[in-house]
């Protein structure tokens, strides 16, 4: 793994919330940690409501983790575009975040409840 990228389990439970929905809840949270960006944290596909999720056409390409996949959000007040990414094929060196999404900070919230 890239000695600047860390990633852990989390504790405690958490959550995700957008447009004022709930759109998940985990006690299997990871946490992505690189170089000096914020911590990320990461929800099980499975943990998430994907009916509320929607792959859009964007991806990048991150050299350290992979292909981003991005998801919009279908909220009561309306789409939310590119709320969230996920790696689904991630470089071996990340393979922990595979089957996982994190979301932007400015377009959902996620907190440890």
């Amino acid at each position: 793994m890239n000695d600047d990228i860390k990633i852990r389990e989390k504790t405690g439970t958490w959550v995700v919330r957008a447009g004022g929905a709930v759109l998940g809840e985990t006690r299997r949270a990871i946490e992505l940690s690189e170089g000096d960006l914020a911590p990320v944290i990461y929800f099980p596909r499975e943990d998430l409501a994907m009916a509320m999720l929607d792959p859009s056409p964007t991806r990048t390409t991150c050299p350290k983790k992979g292909e981003a996949v991005y998801y919009s959000i279908h909220a009561k007040s309306g789409l939310i575009a590119d709320a969230g990414w996920s790696y689904e094929a991630p470089l071996d060196a990340v393979a922990a975040i595979a089957g996982h999404i994190a979301f932007f900070a400015d377009k959902a919230t996620v907190e440890e409840v």
